[in-house]
C-alpha cells in the first residue's frame, strides 16, 4: 500500500527541472570528475569474461583452452576444412547486470556533495557499459523522480546536467526514493540486480524506510559523511537490504567503494 501511494505521487521530471542552467563552475567541476573516472576503468569484454558467470560452450576466440570435445567433434564432422572458430571451448560468460543509483538531492547540491554525486554517476556508468548491462538513476528529496530509466540511453554528462537542474529541497524522504527505485529495478530481467543508495540518511519526511529496504535483494549504502549524517539508519538500510554500508567523505572514496560492491 505504501509503495502504491508513493508511486502515484512520483514527480514528472520534465515539469520539475529548472529552466536555468546549473552554476557553470559547479557543472564544470562535476563534469571534470566524471571524465576522469569514466576513463579509469578497463573496458569489459562484451562477449565473455574469465572467472565470472556460468560456463557456456562457445566458438574459440583465442581466450580459453578448455575444449568441449563432444561439441567440437560434432562441428568438425560437418567441416571438411575446419577453421579455428570450429573448435568449441568452455568459457564463463558474463552475466547481464542491472543497477539503480538512488541519489539524495535534498538540501543544496554544492561543494563535496556535488563531487560525490558526480563520481558515483561516472563510475557506475563506466562499469555498467557492457552489452546488456542497464543503469537507472533515481533522485529523491521529499518526493522522487526517475532521472533515467533502465532502458533509456544517457551519457554521464547528461545525467549530471539533469541532477544539477533539480531544485534544491529541504526534506529527505529516503523511503520514497527506495520505493521508486525498487519499482524501476523490478522491470529488469537481468540476473544480477543491484541498488546503490547515495545519501546522508538524515531521514525527516515520510514513513520509516527500513521496511522498504527489506524488499531489496542487493541494496548498498554510500553514506555521505562530510556533514550531518545518520550512521545507525544507514547501517540498518544496508543490513536489511542484504548489502554493505560504506562511508564516503570525499569523492575520492567513491570508486574504491563501488569496485568492492560490483565485484562482490
Amino acid at each position: 500500500m505504501l509503495v502504491t501511494a508513493q508511486k502515484a505521487a512520483q514527480k514528472d521530471l520534465t515539469e520539475l527541472l529548472e529552466d536555468t542552467a546549473p552554476d557553470p563552475a559547479v557543472a564544470s567541476m562535476a563534469q571534470a570528475i566524471a571524465r576522469r573516472l569514466a576513463v579509469r576503468r578497463r573496458p569489459r569484454d562484451a562477449r565473455a569474461e574469465r572467472g565470472t558467470g556460468a560456463l557456456a560452450s562457445v566458438p574459440y576466440a583465442y581466450r580459453s583452452d578448455d575444449i568441449d570435445l563432444d561439441k567440437t567433434i560434432e562441428m568438425l564432422a560437418e567441416r571438411p576444412v575446419p577453421e579455428d572458430t570450429d573448435v568449441i571451448v568452455r568459457e564463463r560468460m558474463s552475466s547481464r547486470r542491472a543497477a539503480v543509483l538512488i541519489v539524495d538531492v535534498s538540501g543544496s547540491m554544492r561543494g563535496e556533495k556535488v563531487r560525490i554525486a558526480a563520481a558515483t554517476v561516472a563510475a557506475l556508468s563506466a562499469d555498467l557499459s557492457g552489452a546488456g548491462d542497464q543503469l537507472a538513476l533515481v533522485a529523491f528529496w521529499s518526493d522522487a523522480a526517475v532521472v533515467k530509466s533502465l532502458t533509456e540511453p544517457a551519457t554521464p554528462a547528461k545525467l549530471l546536467d539533469t541532477l544539477l537542474r533539480i531544485p534544491a529541497r529541504g526534506l529527505t524522504n529516503v523511503g520514497f526514493g527506495l520505493s521508486v527505485a525498487h519499482a524501476e529495478l523490478a522491470r529488469s530481467a537481468a540476473r544480477r540486480r543491484t541498488a546503490v543508495l547515495l545519501t546522508d540518511a538524515v531521514h525527516n519526511a515520510g514513513p520509516d524506510p527500513r521496511d522498504l529496504a527489506r524488499r531489496f535483494a542487493d541494496l548498498h549504502v554510500l553514506l555521505e559523511t562530510d556533514g550531518e549524517h545518520d550512521l545507525p539508519l544507514g547501517r540498518d538500510l544496508a543490513r536489511l537490504g542484504h548489502g554493505t554500508l560504506t562511508p564516503v567523505h570525499t569523492h575520492r572514496d567513491v570508486a574504491p567503494a563501488l569496485n568492492r560492491i560490483l565485484a562482490g
